[in-house]
């Protein structure tokens, strides 16, 4: 990410950085191992917007935090969890509207499998971005149109 901060700062003009974090995929001992985790990426992201309103650019900054799947709820006999739905997403940035966005996770109303169900389409988040933040015709990218979240200001 400081890379990235540094490119950004230098006056580059693309449009997309892209960076993952590996080791989430804990199907045993994951308390200790996402603790982990969970802190270096606040501390990573932290540094990062820091770094970048000290310098005047978080303005034309998005970061989008993602998984490629959630975890289920109930733990397996390793310790871990197993791959599940309704994952979380952030977004950050000078261009974002803080909060929560979305009702919380009903954990009385599960799927046929224990999982929750997902409030919001994961499309819904991708077509604000491309339309709202990226000047992209969601349409094309996603196929169909998908209706705009509230996350980004102005």
């Amino acid at each position: 990410m400081r890379l990235i901060a540094q490119l950004i700062k230098a006056g580059l003009t693309t449009s997309i950085y892209y960076t993952h974090l590996d080791g989430f995929d804990t199907h045993s001992n994951q308390l200790g191992t996402h603790a982990i985790l969970m802190q270096e990426l606040g501390l990573s992201l932290r540094a990062f917007l820091d770094d970048l309103t000290k310098s005047g650019e978080v303005g034309r900054v998005l970061v989008l935090v993602f998984s490629e799947f959630g975890r289920r709820l109930k733990d397996n006999a390793s310790g871990g969890t197993d791959h599940g739905t309704a994952a979380p997403v952030m977004l950050l940035g000078g261009g974002v509207r803080a909060g929560v966005h979305g009702p919380y996770l009903n954990l009385q109303d599960l799927d046929a499998g224990g999982d929750p169900k997902h409030a919001i389409d994961f499309r819904q988040v991708y077509a604000t971005i491309l339309d709202r933040w990226l000047a992209c015709p969601s349409q094309k990218v996603l196929g169909e149109n998908f209706t705009h979240l509230p996350v980004l200001l102005g």
